[in-house]
């Protein structure tokens, strides 16, 4: 009887401790990623020929992004790896996929699905302007390229991963003007015991955000913002926790509101979704062990559950034991009560953060009219309030019929979360009674001469 293929989807954290974990185990498994080189977003390595010194991308993080960037060395046929290879279709346990060598299918019977997670992104008067960009794009300009996205760069948005690009662009000599916080300072405080649960990371992150407030240019609590400018990004306005306008000069605006877990793999292979009230995202149910609904699928790290890169490797570990566990290896019951404790540690101390950083939606209450909220199909926010109250849209698969939010390059990843908070709003409903978009192939766009040719 052949072996079971086992296939893992993402090089990240998650990812390759999962597949470093099936190989130790004597088990062959493919690992599918779309990047060049393995480490995901957060340990995201230049692109070859332009390295440069990992600590000066990493900072406190390098002895774990070289970790994890070796993670699958040594272990010869065991690891089929298979860089630069996008995953864009899941059906009846096949995946399609493009790659170096074009279109390929690839079968399999036990299916790891490690995707991670991109900005949440609010949309606020001029974020279409040229120079304003996500965090995360902002992170991969300066750890890919060494490029800094402007030359005064203003930060804003909520969530850890504000001041820790903020810092990162200072550590790399970089012109920050002001890194602005949505959230109020007072959630954060009201978090700190929850937060002690990983001292070592609180302090690193009260060492980020001390960095910037002694900088100066740090502010919380924002009520509203405007990019300012005609042709490209020229300045920056809010209204501050007191109500007062406030501006700033700048050509680059680095902006988000936390992080969204990428689930459409696990959508089409027909996982169960619950909603997350706490990250107010709908996401795929699995066990604490990474098994999901479906016999044979597995998940970790922020495609599952945004949690960040610590949790993802224990996840991809933990639901890598569940998979071997389930082809009939014998349980490691001691290693998986070690991982079993340190991701309870891990669920107090990011139950805290959420805390710390809640989802800023109240920058929505007074978003015109007339503001892009779909860049893809230049949906305005007016198609969706009209969609609500005159054509008794209240449901988001719906609203995507009548206005195509959803339907452009992103499949609604930019714009699904706004537009779902303003479908809530106009309905006044809950945020999860409006549902969620439903992932549909490809699930990233490809070139149609790819499959056809």
């Amino acid at each position: 009887m052949a072996a079971e293929r086992i296939v893992v989807v993402g090089a990240g954290p998650a990812g390759v401790r999962a597949a470093r974990t099936i190989a130790r185990a004597g088990r062959s498994v493919v690992v599918l990623d779309e990047g060049t080189r393995a480490g995901g977003q957060i340990y995201r390595q230049p692109p070859p020929g332009a390295e440069r010194d990992p600590h000066a991308i990493y900072g406190f993080e390098t002895a774990k992004a070289r970790a994890v960037h070796t993670a699958l060395d040594g272990f010869g046929d065991l690891v089929d790896y298979r860089p630069g290879t996008l995953v864009w279709n899941l059906f009846d346990r096949t995946l399609d996929l493009l790659g170096p060598d074009g279109h390929r299918e690839l079968d399999f019977d036990r299916l790891l699905v490690a995707t991670g997670a991109m900005d949440r992104v609010i949309p606020f008067p001029g974020w279409a302007l040229p120079g304003v960009f996500t965090l995360g794009a902002a992170q991969i300009a300066l750890k890919a390229q060494g490029l800094s996205i402007g030359r005064k760069v203003v930060f804003v948005g909520a969530g850890p991963l504000l001041p820790l690009v903020a810092h990162q662009y200072r550590k790399a000599g970089a012109n920050v003007a002001a890194v602005l916080d949505a959230t109020r300072f007072a959630s954060k405080a009201a978090a700190l015991p929850g937060l002690l649960a990983q001292p070592a990371t609180l302090a690193k992150g009260l060492l980020y955000a001390g960095l910037a407030s002694v900088r100066g240019g740090a502010a919380y609590g924002l009520r509203r913002l405007r990019a300012l400018g005609s042709e490209r990004v020229e300045g920056l306005e809010w209204e501050d926790a007191r109500g007062r306008i406030r501006t700033i000069e700048c050509d680059a605006v680095g902006a988000s509101f936390g992080l969204r877990s990428e689930t459409q793999l696990a959508d089409l292979a027909g996982c169960r979704f619950v909603f997350d009230a706490v990250t107010r995202q709908w996401l795929p149910e699995r066990t604490p062990q990474g098994r999901s609904s479906v016999a044979g699928i597995y998940l970790a790290g922020d495609g599952a559950n945004i949690g960040g890169a610590d949790v993802a490797e224990l996840q991809g570990e933990r639901a890598a034991l569940a998979m071997l566990e389930d082809l009939g290896e014998a349980p490691d019951e001691r290693r998986a009560a070690v991982l079993d404790a340190a991701l309870a540690r891990q669920a107090r101390f990011r139950a805290a953060l959420e805390r710390a950083y809640p989802f800023s939606d109240h920058l929505l209450d007074a978003l015109p009219d007339d503001e892009v909220l779909c860049r893809c199909e230049g949906v305005r926010v007016r198609a969706v309030r009209e969609a609500a109250s005159e054509r008794d849209a209240a449901e988001m698969n719906r609203l995507k019929a009548f206005t195509r939010i959803g339907m452009g390059r992103c499949q609604g990843r930019v714009c699904g979360a706004a537009a779902a908070e303003l479908l809530a709003q106009a309905n006044d409903m809950p945020i999860e009674a409006v549902g969620r978009l439903r992932g549909q192939p490809p699930v990233k766009p490809i070139p149609v001469m790819a499959i056809t040719g």
